[in-house]
């Protein structure tokens, strides 16, 4: 087992006022605090801090966790959770619409050919891409957003074309290609 810097040394709940937060021992260096889109509080903390101190960050952060609640209920992904068959069928007519020619437009620019384009509801990322087929997957409520959020996943996933993970290279790639990439992501 590695015991480098980050390994887990205990993972268990922890009860802070009416907030339950999942709690993540390990090797780093300072309290982490994290909000999933799903609302679980989660922190990360080194070993030598102890509960009280965790319980009294969590605390002195409790507006910041409640904005970040709701701002994660009002998201359009959350909203998703409760759309009908019809309106992520709408929605994937929207996007089946545009990717194509989003896909037409950037192949030759990157110097890349996609294979075989997919279009799912998915909850946990906004594409996919198989290096190896050049399939790419697209995710349906990328419609509830800006234009430029698809075309940001679009570019996103040709680039995995071109490198397979999300090292300097790649951020190379997508700096040259879509040079506002990063602004663009935030609104995912």
């Amino acid at each position: 087992m590695r015991r480098g810097a980050g390994t887990k040394l205990e993972v268990r709940e922890l009860q802070v006022d009416d907030l339950s937060v999942a709690l993540t021992v390990k090797r780093i260096k300072n309290v982490n605090l994290r909000v999933k889109p799903d609302g679980t509080i989660s922190v990360s903390a080194p070993p030598w801090v102890g509960d009280r101190q965790i319980a009294a960050f969590v605390r002195e952060k409790r507006g910041w966790i409640e904005a970040r609640r709701q701002a994660a209920a009002d998201s359009p992904r959350s909203l998703a959770e409760d759309a009908s068959p019809e309106e992520v069928a709408a929605w994937r007519s929207v996007v089946e619409a545009v990717v194509p020619a989003l896909i037409g437009k950037w192949e030759p620019v990157m110097g890349v050919r996609a294979g075989k384009i997919a279009y799912r509801n998915m909850t946990s990322r906004w594409g996919s891409c198989n290096p190896k087929t050049g399939r790419i997957c697209i995710n349906v409520q990328l419609a509830k957003y800006p234009p430029e959020c698809l075309e940001y996943v679009v570019v996103h996933e040709l680039c995995h074309l071109l490198e397979r993970g999300h090292g300097p290279r790649f951020k190379a790639l997508m700096d040259s290609f879509l040079p506002d990439w990063r602004s663009i992501r935030a609104q995912l």
